[in-house]
């Protein structure tokens, strides 16, 4: 009897480590095949994104597309290892990006920007004009304040494959900016 009360402790003890084990490889899979969780240190982002916001980040739409304009992406920083920085997609490959007088420019048209401060300035380090080119997305941050923001204004266009996600939706904090992110 108590042996095989030893057999019963033992499978079922197999049991759990198969689950626990299985549970694991479950998760590592979505977090490196489906969707990531992200925060944000800083204020590149201000106003849309918050210092300690916590985000998801979906590499679902990476396999099948770039990211689109407009969207807002996690990207491993150019000028650092091991640091992400999140930016917002303003040209894709194809497009043309100028900075003048403040004001961006796609493809030569004033870019209707309502995710940025009213009134604020876009200010340039160097280059005011950039071709985007194949493979590549031009980024900047919504807070154009000046330094406020390391971006494509810095590093040039940044590869595809270096963008780690998609984010559109903030889980944390909980408050009147919990949800789909604009």
């Amino acid at each position: 009897m108590e042996e095989d009360n030893n057999k019963d402790v033992k499978k079922e003890a197999m049991e759990w480590v198969k689950s626990i084990l299985l549970a694991v490889a479950i998760a590592i899979l979505i977090k490196t095949f489906i969707f990531n969780t992200t925060y944000v240190l800083g204020n590149s982002m201000y106003p849309t994104l918050h210092e300690r916001d916590r985000l998801f980040a979906n590499k679902i739409p990476l396999y099948f597309s770039g990211p689109d304009r407009g969207e807002i992406i996690v990207l491993k920083a150019p000028d650092a290892t091991n640091k992400d920085y999140i930016k917002r997609v303003i040209g894709i490959e194809g497009d043309t990006v100028a900075i003048i007088d403040g004001k961006v420019y796609l493809n030569g048209n004033v870019l209707e920007e309502n995710y940025i401060d009213e009134g604020a300035y876009t200010h340039i380090y160097g280059d005011n004009y950039w071709e985007v080119p194949k493979g590549h997305v031009f980024v900047l941050g919504d807070n154009r304040e000046e330094g406020a923001s390391k971006d494509s204004r810095y590093f040039g266009c940044i590869p595809i494959d270096t963008v780690k996600g998609i984010t559109s939706f903030r889980y944390f904090p909980f408050n009147k900016n919990f949800g789909k992110i604009e």
